[in-house]
């Protein structure tokens, strides 16, 4: 799954993935994470996520990084937000008050335009991947986000060899296989999802869990 897949699934706003509403994990988890008001949360593969918005009223300004325009301009005029529109490198930075979106690639990323963040939240990133490319990601990841950062990762997880994604799913030990090295990892939450992911079922699926992890600095 290339950059051509994402493209195309917005150009033909085929975007089952994008939430309509306040993740309510990120709304119940968040505040047991304790990261102090003013730190810059990254939201890596953030698409039109709504997500960012609560995380900005908290008081956490957000950087997120989206590989298509469309949603972010998207994003923006659905939202009645105004941006600053400039170059930053390999990638187009749009702004707006305590939040910035880089139109890019998450791969042209490096540590220095992630410098300023304390803070994680992934939702829609780990699980957009097929598995082949969740490793070279992780590792990339693990370059360019602080080890001091706290993350809080949701993942889903159910028979693929019944049906694909994405979201595609990912088990509790691949995440630790990535990342238990640099963070201590605690799976404080799963849920029974088949409704939230009602297209699964149509696919055969009868079993889908969704995933709650912190990841703290060890």
């Amino acid at each position: 799954m290339q950059a051509e897949f994402w493209h195309q699934r917005w150009q033909k706003n085929q975007i089952g993935f994008h939430q309509s509403a306040i993740n309510s994990h990120l709304e119940s988890f968040w505040p047991q994470l304790n990261v102090p008001e003013g730190t810059r949360v990254f939201v890596p593969l953030c698409g039109k996520s709504l997500d960012m918005l609560w995380l900005r009223a908290q008081g956490y300004p957000v950087l997120g990084i989206e590989l298509s325009e469309i949603a972010v301009r998207d994003f923006f005029a659905e939202n009645e937000l105004t941006p600053v529109i400039q170059q930053q490198g390999s990638f187009t930075r749009w702004e707006t008050e305590n939040l910035v979106i880089l139109v890019g690639d998450f791969f042209d990323l490096t540590a220095a335009d992630l410098a300023e963040c304390g803070a994680v939240y992934d939702r829609a990133s780990l699980i957009a991947l097929p598995p082949a490319m969740r490793p070279a990601y992780a590792e990339h990841f693990l370059k360019i986000v602080s080890p001091s950062n706290t993350i809080l990762l949701i993942t889903v997880e159910y028979d693929q060899s019944i049906a694909s994604g994405p979201p595609f799913s990912v088990s509790e030990q691949e995440v630790r296989d990535y990342y238990e090295a640099t963070y201590k990892i605690v799976r404080i939450y799963t849920i029974p999802a088949l409704d939230t992911f009602s297209g699964f079922r149509n696919k055969g699926i009868t079993e889908l869990d969704e995933h709650v992890f912190f990841l703290k600095p060890r």
